[in-house]
């Protein structure tokens, strides 16, 4: 009596739209089962970490003021730790956002005199300002530690031989991006990064190995902390979080790396003892619980996309065969009226502000103005449907998240709309 046609009507969808996307479904059952499975063995492991770290009814209580003795902290960074496989774990809503977590991470470990390396090329455009490739007060560079810089190769694969060259007796710290951000080369497996971790540390056995893990957590079965990093860096409004947690950021790994990242976010002689939870601690700890199968629906979402724009003949990457090592979902337009109407359609298909028209705007930490859809209920998180773009060459959108593959599957569909309707996509 109800079917799905019926019920996408009312967004918009036409019936070529839906029969196009349902085809490009079927063809991809396989996909999809790896995924399911892949999340379950995540979710195990959730599940085992809290279980072994003895997560209580207490533990979900926030504190308030200095936040001393508070279990529900503690044990989360327990749990975090136990997760990613790493010494230790600082959890903390006081982190506000993925950039706070990694200018945290580097700023503790680094000191005057000491040298950043990036061996996979330009970092996420954010990140400029906290090196100091573009002039921000309290870089790193104001500080004078100093940035080393190794593009990828046009393959995408690591340039050995000049990360050898770059890596000297300044280097301290390796910073490995593992997602793509705002360019169009592959992301990077964690296989990949281990191999590179291996040759870095082959050269120089102290040097600290720190990876940008944002929008990576759970897309794999092991993490870059399971070969060789030595912190691992992301945002709790992204995969860990599981669309629950309504801010913060973590840094998971070697106890000292960590003891420094706790010092610098609070105070010297106080670290990790103080910092209240508030009312956080249930949203934390759910989220994580969540995190597997809500990274499941984004990674199906994005396959999705992938296939469906590949098929329309726009370059996607990764395209729609390769391994996935991310969320991330990027389609190059070649004309910003591409990337506009994209994410105009992603927001008409939001449960939150679905009425609101993205428009193009000059955002801090960025150097081009950047288009974003994000009808989400938590301000920001990019593991809810959402998608954005620079209005600048080669005109790409990075579309990402979506806590459920049905709300995944109507925001692509939506977009696809959006783009038939404005004669960007002219035959389907």
């Amino acid at each position: 009596m109800y079917n799905l046609e019926e019920q996408y009507s009312p967004f918009g969808i036409s019936k070529d739209v839906l029969t196009f996307g349902e085809e490009i479904i079927a063809s991809l059952e396989e996909r999809f089962r790896q995924m399911d499975e892949t999340a379950e063995y995540n979710q195990l492991k959730v599940i085992h970490a809290m279980q072994q770290c003895r997560v209580s009814e207490a533990c979900l209580s926030g504190t308030t003021g200095y936040g001393y003795n508070d279990l529900g902290r503690d044990t989360l960074e327990q749990v975090y730790a136990a997760v990613f496989h790493t010494e230790d774990a600082l959890v903390r809503p006081q982190i506000t956002c993925g950039t706070h977590a990694l200018a945290l991470a580097l700023m503790s470990n680094l000191r005057p005199g000491d040298e950043l390396l990036s061996p996979v090329g330009k970092p996420y455009d954010t990140l400029e300002e906290v090196i100091g490739i573009r002039k921000s007060r309290g870089s790193l560079k104001e500080y004078g530690i100093s940035y080393r810089q190794v593009d990828l190769l046009p393959d995408g694969s690591f340039d050995y031989d000049n990360i050898r060259k770059a890596i000297n007796e300044k280097t301290k710290l390796v910073t490995i991006q593992r997602s793509k951000g705002y360019q169009t080369r592959p992301t990077l497996s964690v296989a990949k990064i281990g191999e590179l971790i291996a040759f870095i540390k082959e050269i120089k056995p102290d040097v600290i190995c720190m990876v940008d893990n944002c929008y990576g957590e759970f897309v794999e079965r092991t993490e870059p902390s399971d070969v060789g990093a030595d912190m691992v860096v992301g945002s709790l409004i992204k995969n860990p979080g599981g669309g629950l947690a309504p801010i913060g950021g973590y840094i998971a790994g070697k106890k000292e790396c960590v003891e420094n990242a706790a010092y610098r976010l609070t105070s010297p002689g106080l670290g990790k003892e103080v910092g209240a939870s508030l009312g956080v601690m249930s949203s934390f700890y759910q989220g994580l619980f969540l995190a597997p199968t809500v990274t499941a629906s984004a990674l199906k979402g994005a396959v999705f996309a992938a296939n469906v724009f590949e098929k329309l003949g726009f370059s996607v990457i990764p395209d729609s065969r390769e391994s996935r090592h991310d969320i991330i979902q990027a389609v190059t337009f070649g004309k910003p009226e591409g990337v506009i109407a994209f994410c105009q359609g992603i927001q008409a298909a939001a449960p939150v502000d679905s009425f609101v028209t993205p428009q193009q705007w000059d955002m801090p930490g960025y150097d081009s103005q950047v288009i974003m859809a994000a009808g989400a209920f938590v301000s920001g998180s990019s593991i809810e449907l959402s998608a954005d773009g620079p209005i600048a060459p080669p005109y790409a959108v990075y579309f990402q998240g979506g806590l459920t593959w049905p709300h995944a599957k109507l925001g692509i569909l939506k977009a696809l709309q959006n783009l038939v309707d404005q004669n960007i996509v002219e035959k389907l």
